[in-house]
């Protein structure tokens, strides 16, 4: 048993994901490169206004098997000097491969096109890898052989987390030099895929813009401003970055526009979902949500048993808007478009709105999603502290957004790119889930089975 007595570690799964591992005589991870972590270093959040180098958390993995460019809004960053004086900050580089450590432990990612990132304490990075190629072992760590050793590994001190050492001993299977070559184009394909959805995501926001009349226009910066106290006893508030004059004049400018209020399309549901009448529950969380798709409902979502799930979670049904109202998620927007057979909720930092009947010009989901996507509502979002960790916006905030009737005018170009957007990222799933598949097949089959499978798929 070792230094182990919790009964999970010894579930049938797990001895049966080892046995299988050693009878193709896999290797220790510490075979094929150096686990890096970063040490205990100073408070940083009040550099990231200033910062140069992406700064890797927990929630910069998860959802992105490849890190691409395409995250850059995502990143917050740290200045250069911060990391070289922090000698406890560890870095990693293109090829190298981000595992996140506590949180939601347990995902790899690959570092596809930057050359520095530099890693906060949620995460753990493989760098110097060798004897084999860091796609495939991305989608090896992401497979069930290799993700299931990782939470077989976890430590629950507060949380779940991993440990260096414990790592670097989960067993991984070198596939021959053909597998790994076919795994990496899957992943690669997979890459290409998201940059195609990306692309066309970004046009539907240019046709959004632009429908409004905003498309060259940048909201005024000023290093200072004022409010009347009459305002500021009227919204309760007294931070300065609410009453920034962009945010006023963005306002003002889409109100001056033929149109009507958010709210007066589509109103927030407070559904409740009765724990009495199922057994389990899919939970969604804030970083769950695909850039413009349905929640992800797969194997790597945490279930609920009824009884756990409070009262305050929202059901989620086909057609749903998902929005988290946390700035650490900006721009997480989600269209429900399936479920899975089990009922799902969302986690409450969600917002979740559904159409009002209106007579007026339809807006539609999609052009709801791309809208609120855009630049100029990122730029009315009002965040509150809240006493909490994330600053988040009100539902109030959100619902009172003016809404001018050339988006909904615009909604039918708005769908026809969207569903380009649906259709490419639907293809960059099914490569991911293909490149993943075939590992497990090099395992549980055959290489010649894998290969097969991959060249008819």
């Amino acid at each position: 048993m070792g230094d182990r007595a919790d009964a999970e570690y010894f579930s049938k799964e797990n001895r049966a994901i080892e046995k299988s591992l050693k009878d193709h005589d896999a290797l220790p991870l510490r075979t094929f490169g150096t686990l890096v972590g970063s040490a205990f270093y100073p408070a940083a959040t009040d550099l990231y206004e200033e910062g140069d180098v992406p700064f890797a958390r927990c929630l910069d993995c998860i959802k992105h098997p490849v890190i691409t460019r395409q995250q850059d809004s995502e990143f917050v960053r740290v200045p250069s000097w911060f990391v070289e004086q922090s000698k406890q900050i560890d870095t990693a580089t293109r090829g190298d491969i981000i595992i996140t450590k506590v949180g939601s432990p347990c995902f790899a990612s690959i570092i596809d096109d930057y050359d520095k990132i530099a890693l906060s304490r949620t995460v753990l990075g493989l760098v110097r890898i060798h004897n084999i190629d860091p796609y495939y072992l991305t989608a090896f760590l992401r497979c069930r052989f290799g993700f299931n050793q990782l939470l077989r590994q976890r430590e629950q001190t507060i949380q779940f987390q991993l440990t260096l050492d414990r790592v670097r001993d989960i067993l991984v299977y070198r596939g021959t030099p053909e597998l790994q070559k076919a795994v990496k184009k899957s992943m690669v394909n997979y890459v290409a895929a998201l940059q195609k959805s990306h692309g066309k995501l970004q046009e539907a926001e240019a046709a959004i813009v632009s429908a409004i009349g905003l498309p060259a226009w940048n909201p005024p910066e000023q290093l200072t401003y004022s409010a009347r106290a009459s305002e500021t006893s009227a919204a309760n508030r007294l931070d300065a970055e609410y009453y920034q004059p962009a945010k006023m004049e963005t306002v003002e400018r889409l109100g001056a526009l033929p149109g009507r209020l958010l709210g007066d399309h589509y109103e927030s549901i407070r559904q409740m979902f009765d724990p009495g009448k199922a057994q389990k529950q899919e939970i969604v969380r804030n970083f769950d949500l695909n850039d413009a798709l349905q929640p992800v409902l797969d194997d790597e979502t945490p279930t609920m048993t009824a009884a756990d799930v409070g009262s305050t979670k929202k059901r989620l049904e086909p057609g749903d808007v998902v929005i988290s109202r946390l700035r650490a998620y900006l721009r997480e927007i989600a269209l429900v478009r399936t479920t899975s057979s089990v009922p799902a909720v969302g986690s409450s930092e969600f917002i979740v709105l559904r159409p009002n009947k209106t007579d007026r010009p339809t807006l539609s989901r999609s052009a709801l999603l791309v809208f609120l996507r855009s630049s100029p509502v990122q730029t009315i979002l009002r965040w509150s502290q809240d006493g909490s960790h994330h600053p988040r916006f009100s539902e109030g905030d959100l619902l009172s957004i003016p809404v001018p009737d050339a988006v909904c005018f615009a909604s039918q170009k708005v769908e026809k790119l969207f569903d380009e957007v649906l259709h490419a990222r639907a293809q960059s799933r099914a490569l991911l889930a293909q490149a993943k598949r075939a590992v497990e097949m090099g395992i549980e089959d055959s290489e010649a089975a894998a290969l097969k499978f991959l060249k008819e798929n």
